[in-house]
């Protein structure tokens, strides 16, 4: 017997027009590259979605379930993209601007791009492969000034298309299941995978990262979307912000740590988002200079790769200002964990609520992890035994687009993520490494992750990437790549080692270091240990 209840539609229509109704009043703030500051209400961002959603079909010959690609930063009009398409059938493609030239031509001609968006700034990472692209018809510049000149061909100005536009339409019935997003994986092993999101699966996804267990945003905060739009749609926040009803604070391409800290200071932001390399140097940028008034930020969501605890620990020392353990892939709309304590944890230590923080967390409703031996087999959730993390749930891929990757999934439908954790009996899930990043020195393995965020607590460092590297006795080693901090003074490996020393025993710590200007990083600004391990391959490092 089938429940009685009317079959409504969770679609990102029904969260545009929940915002429109409800949060009409509340903004949409831009800064800009330039630096220009731009702000407008949710209630005008709606009616421009409406406008676009007008341009797509009637200009730009746009249709149900075309590829509509944006090569943008973030700031309002990619917005408006997220909604407008999709509302319109069309699925929305974030391209990520990071990845090599070849990467981008092969994204862009295995989705079948009809039409790119682009902001002015990154025009020219495009005209290098324009004439490589095989599908797409036209070029739609963002935030262009009228004299723009570009080789780019077709070309339209974002505004210009808009103003042609009435602001009434009839968004059309959209089945839950439909498409309305794309996101394809950073292709560090192998080429990049396309990952369709659902309609349904981005209205869940959202829904939950709103809750009090998870991002716990409401109409009280301003949001800091310090993730990139175009890195898993910015973990969803344009969707969790216009369902909250919470401001939401676009910082285009001013990433730069003081940069982002006069942001923080100048909107009064409450909730920000970003990987563990943005809060390293927020961080530091806030201990070089001191904000003369405390900042209304009560936490962030970190995610990408796992947050040192000793950085989460300064934060809150520091700044009073929370960090929040989360997790998640491109395969899992992102976010699928998050660490937060319950209160039967309330009678531990501040260290052992740290450690638990520290974790990347437990599973949200509709998400299921597991962690299996070799053979398949679940290892006991005793927060010691690793094995390989799988997960299943209600945002989480059962295929890739127009790619066959069965290795990628368990007979009995698992994602296999390729992490190697270990789950408690609280369900508490810790990543302790990526399965290709793991050392195995003299048939016992070590946990890179953990060797880092050891060294990162050292008061002289401010990144360590450690990857394993040959050795003809131990077969694998591990190989430390160190920043030191500015004024930091003199740091020895031998300091390294007895630092790391009560806490590893001795086959675990590094005999080998290299001190760097900069740790290289992934288009999504984690450690590119691959980069690393090449680089000494080639003999580069010393």
């Amino acid at each position: 017997m089938q429940g009685l209840i009317q079959p409504y539609p969770l679609t990102t229509t029904a969260i545009l027009e929940y915002g429109n109704r409800v949060f009409h009043h509340k903004r949409i703030i831009t800064y800009l590259p330039d630096g220009t500051r731009h702000a407008y209400t949710f209630g005008e961002m709606y009616l421009r979605c409406k406008q676009l959603a007008n341009a797509l079909r009637n200009t730009l010959g746009v249709g149900r379930g075309d590829m509509v690609g944006t090569f943008a930063w973030n700031h309002g009009p990619h917005v408006e993209l997220y909604y407008g398409v999709s509302g319109m059938g069309a699925v929305c493609h974030t391209i990520n601007i990071r990845l090599s030239s070849n990467q981008i031509e092969y994204i862009i001609n295995h989705s079948e791009d009809k039409v790119i968006f682009v902001d002015a700034t990154l025009v020219p990472l495009l005209e290098k492969i324009a004439n490589q692209l095989e599908t797409v018809e036209h070029y739609v510049l963002i935030n262009a000034p009228a004299d723009f000149s570009t080789t780019l061909p077709n070309t339209l100005h974002y505004e210009d298309l808009l103003a042609e536009q009435p602001d009434e339409y009839d968004w059309p019935e959209i089945d839950e299941n439909e498409a309305c997003g794309m996101c394809y994986t950073s292709g560090t092993t192998g080429l990049p995978k396309g990952v369709l999101y659902s309609h349904r699966s981005t209205y869940l996804h959202a829904l939950t990262i709103m809750t009090p267990n998870a991002g716990n945003l409401s109409s009280q905060d301003i949001a800091l979307l310090v993730v990139p739009q175009f890195h898993v749609m910015a973990w969803g926040y344009p969707y969790v912000c216009v369902m909250a009803g919470a401001d939401m604070v676009m910082p285009s391409s001013n990433l730069q740590p003081a940069a982002l800290v006069d942001i923080l200071q100048r909107e009064r932001v409450t909730r920000a988002n970003g990987v563990p390399t943005i809060w390293l140097g927020i961080y530091h940028e806030l201990k070089k200079n001191p904000p003369a008034e405390k900042l209304a930020l009560r936490e962030y969501v970190v995610g990408g790769s796992a947050l040192p605890k000793s950085l989460i620990a300064g934060f809150e020392r520091d700044f009073g200002i929370r960090g929040v353990h989360a997790w998640g892939m491109t395969e899992t709309s992102p976010l699928g964990t998050l660490s937060r304590i319950q209160s039967k944890h309330a009678s531990l230590s501040d260290d052992e609520q740290l450690t638990i923080r520290a974790k990347q967390g437990i599973a949200f409703p509709g998400i299921e992890l597991r962690v299996v031996s070799e053979d398949g087999t679940p290892v006991p959730r005793d927060g010691q035994t690793m094995g390989e993390l799988q997960i299943r749930g209600a945002w989480v891929i059962n295929a890739y687009f127009k790619t066959l990757n069965k290795e990628s999934f368990t007979a009995d439908g698992w994602f296999r993520t390729g992490d190697v954790s270990t789950i408690d009996e609280d369900s508490y899930m810790e990543i302790k490494d990526r399965t290709k990043d793991l050392i195995k020195s003299g048939g016992e393995w070590i946990s890179s992750v953990a060797l880092e965020s050891a060294l990162m607590a050292h008061p002289g460092v401010k990144e360590a990437a450690v990857v394993a590297i040959p050795d003809d006795k131990w077969v694998e080693r591990p190989l430390a790549s160190v920043v030191l901090l500015e004024g930091a003074g003199r740091v020895t490996p031998e300091d390294l080692m007895d630092f790391l020393s009560p806490n590893f025993v001795s086959y675990q710590i590094p005999r080998d270091f290299v001190f760097l200007k900069d740790v290289p990083k992934t288009s999504v600004g984690k450690f590119d240990k691959k980069e690393i391990r090449r680089r000494h391959a080639a003999g580069e490092l010393v």
